[in-house]
Formats: structure tokens, sequence, C-alpha cells
């Protein structure tokens, strides 16, 4: 938790400092219905494109159609990724816990034997908004285009192209890259890139299935056939994160 802090500190300090200059990433990639109906196409030539809510020939907060779609490709990119993370996370901590201490006063980690759902709830308060910190802050570093490193995403970068922390390697401290920290998919093809990013979309919706899945044969018991034998009964509300530890309404 004190190596968390220092990072946000750290994080904070980061407008305080004039960077040199940096080439700013010109290519510009916008993308059309045309061109969302042709990646559904490879993504599943099954059931092709879905779009009964027609999101696609929205434009939202009058940025037009293009930014709109850019936006649209962005969130479903970022929330495949965090439903993976969450999936394997979820099976992970229903078999095993860090073995060291979770806190500074010594206390461990949540036991394996609670349900992932109720080992949140057992984390620290202070931990949660620990958590949420670090979160936001990637955030922030996402639409601020790595300091200006890249164009914002409904301006042009590659959807789910997440900036790198140059800048701030160089003026504050030394972070790794989240993706591709040595480098080693730098010669990657043309094909190959576009054969993950395919698997990386198709991965990200199953996984938003799967964690779903697992939440709902946890809460309602059921609900999920296929879980039955391994699902364990969970009394509080997945979808609020903070309960019995902070509500804007007490």
């Amino acid at each position: 938790m004190k190596t968390t802090a220092c990072l946000l500190s750290l994080l904070a300090t980061t407008a305080a400092f004039a960077p040199a200059p940096i080439s700013r990433t010109t290519t510009s990639i916008s993308e059309s219905k045309a061109d969302l109906e042709s990646l559904a196409t490879k993504l599943n030539p099954t059931i092709r494109f879905y779009d009964p809510l027609n999101l696609s020939e929205q434009d939202f907060w009058g940025k037009g159609n293009e930014a709109t779609i850019a936006w649209l490709r962005q969130s479903e990119i970022k929330h495949g990724r965090i439903a993976m993370f969450a999936f394997v996370g979820y099976i992970v901590q229903s078999n095993f816990v860090f073995p060291w201490a979770q806190t500074l006063s010594g206390a461990p980690h949540p036991s394996a034997d609670l349900v992932p759902e109720a080992q949140w709830d057992a984390v620290p308060l202070g931990a949660k908004w620990q958590i949420f910190a670090v979160i936001s802050m990637l955030e922030l570093w996402d639409e601020c285009g790595g300091g200006g490193v890249m164009p914002h995403y409904t301006k042009g970068r590659q959807p789910g192209k997440y900036p790198p922390f140059k800048m701030f390697r160089d003026n504050v401290h030394f972070v790794l890259d989240l993706y591709d920290p040595f480098g080693f998919n730098k010669n990657m093809s043309a094909e190959t890139k576009e054969r993950r990013l395919t698997a990386e979309l198709n991965n990200g919706r199953l996984a938003q299935l799967g964690i779903f899945g697992f939440l709902c044969a946890d809460k309602i018991t059921g609900s999920v056939p296929a879980l039955n034998s391994i699902a364990i009964h969970y009394d509080g509300n997945p979808m609020i994160p903070f309960e019995g530890q902070f509500s804007y309404f007490n």
C-alpha cells in the first residue's frame, strides 16, 4: 500500500515538468460503418455485423460519426481487456492468494475459501481506493495520449493502442510500458498483428460473457446450469464495490 501511494504521488507531479519536444504520432485512422461490417465478418462469419441499437450511425457529443465509432471501438476493446483480467483473476483467486501480507499491519490476503466477490468485500477500504486511484491515473494517461505523444483515440489513434510512458519515464520515474515493454513485438508482421488483434476482440467478448456468467452463478443460484457444481452462493451485491464501506447516500 505504501508503494502504491508513492507511485500516485509521482504521477501527480507529472505536470510540474516541462518535457522536451516529443514527436506526435501523425498516423490518422478513421473508421466507418462499412469498416465495422468488414471487421465483424472477420470476427464472426456466422453472426457478422450486429448493431440492433444502430450505435454505429450515431453522433455522440456532436463529434461526428467517425469519432463516435472510434469511441465505441476503444470502449469495446477496453472492456474486453478488463473482462479477460477479471475472468483469469476470478479463476486464480478461487484457488490461490498471495502468501505475503496484504497490509502494513501484517493482515493476510482474504482466504481462497471465500468466493472472489467476498474476497473483494474483505479488502480494506484504503486498499480499494488505491486500486481505483491507479486505474484513474491510467485512464487519464490514455485520454491525454501519453502527454501528447499520441492523438486522442477519437482523433486518429488506432483503437486500443495504449500510449507509452515515455514522457513520464523521461521526466519523472522509470516505468515500463504496458504493452510490449521489452520490444519483442516491434518487428511483428502486419498479418500477425491483424490476426492477434482479431483474436483479442473475440477473446474479450467471450471473457465478458464468462465473468458475468461467474457473477450470475454465484448471485442467482441455478442461473448458469453449467456452473452449478462450482458456484458458491454470494449474499452481497457484486455491482456495489464499496458495499458496507462507503456510499454517497450515507
